[in-house]
């Protein structure tokens, strides 16, 4: 079980971050903690298995992203993982994975690809096709943005 303590650096932690030099302090702060404790306890529900990550959400649009792309490819497996680790390392490039194929929509291969304009996002997806031998590959532009939110727990 969580104690309050625990449960006030999850809540803390469910905000944004402070953009500030040492951001981990500025959040032991909030919840009334010195930094080194609060490293602690977050190290310490990391390790008993009750915190799994933490992870950043970046809102594309503010960053000055304003054209994002879904492309997809059929990527033999043999090659998936090679290509995946390769691509994942792209700049440009926020999610990389892979699906189980269905007949009307044989592609396997996903890489969501965040520029400032759909022809800067068009070169980054040929370039990607180019360098890894990739063949025909779909693409499809965010034309709304719909969730931008993470779970919340201990929801006062």
């Amino acid at each position: 079980m969580l104690d309050e303590t625990d449960k006030a650096i999850v809540r803390a932690l469910q905000n944004d971050i402070p953009l500030v030099a040492r951001p981990y302090a500025a959040l032991a702060e909030t919840v009334g903690l010195p930094e080194e404790t609060f490293l602690r306890r977050l190290k310490k529900l990391k390790e008993d298995g009750k915190l799994r990550r933490i992870g950043v959400v970046l809102q594309h649009r503010q960053a000055g992203f304003t054209a994002n792309a879904l492309c997809a490819w059929s990527v033999p497996a043999a090659t998936v993982d090679e290509i995946g680790a390769a691509v994942s390392r792209e700049a440009a490039v926020s999610h990389c994975y892979t699906r189980t194929p269905a007949p009307e929509f044989p592609y396997n291969f996903y890489v969501m690809i965040h520029a400032t304009s759909r022809e800067a996002c068009d070169a980054i997806a040929e370039r990607i096709t180019a360098e890894h031998g990739l063949k025909e590959r779909q693409i499809f532009y965010s034309v709304r943005e719909w969730k931008k939110v993470s779970m919340k727990y201990f929801v006062e």
